[in-house]
């Protein structure tokens, strides 16, 4: 009886530890995935600035609107991250109200620009869902898996639309568009 019981403790302990192993594993893996998604978010990010900076370039702007482009893409470009959503907001703002006298072409790479930067936004909080998800519970918690790792932060901005977009059309959540 007592060998029955010793396979019994040793079996739920081998249970216990492959358990533990298997999600610290899947943590890890997120924590990576959350901070692959972020680079690819600062990526878009960048890339709508240089977008912007084009605009602000060209010469299709007053000066004082051309200065202030200037000005708000680099508060976005140099905002630390707890800092960084308030300056892309602030950013697109701006970006809304373009004047019909920009560049057609400037005005598609901006767009196109603006859509990686939806796509990204959205790979990254997917991302930070699914990791806070794990760390929430109470295995993970228990047990201390997530470690010394931050809690990762969902990142919020808005999605405006500039005016004067190269396609009017509304597109609904498929992306298909509709008039």
């Amino acid at each position: 009886m007592t060998v029955f019981l010793v396979v019994v403790v040793v079996v739920l302990l081998l249970a216990a530890a492959l358990r533990l192993w298997l999600t610290a594993n899947r943590l890890d893996r997120l924590h990576v995935r959350t901070e692959a998604a972020w680079a690819a978010l600062d990526g878009a990010m960048a890339r709508r600035i240089v977008a912007t900076r084009a605009i602000a370039a060209a010469g299709g702007l007053e000066p004082e609107r051309a200065a202030v482009l200037r000005g708000l893409a680099r508060q976005a470009d140099t905002a630390n991250r707890d800092f960084r959503a308030d300056a892309e907001n602030d950013l697109t703002r701006a970006l809304a109200v373009l004047p019909p006298t920009v560049d057609e072409e400037l005005l598609a790479e901006l767009f196109d620009a603006q859509e990686r930067l939806s796509l990204a936004r959205r790979f990254y909080n997917d991302a930070v869902r699914d990791t806070r998800a794990l760390r929430d519970k109470r295995f993970t918690k228990l047990f201390r898996l997530a470690g010394s790792a931050a809690l990762p932060d969902y990142f919020e901005i808005s999605e405006l639309r500039p005016l004067g977009r190269p396609d009017d059309s509304v597109t609904d959540v498929a992306g298909s568009p509709t008039r």
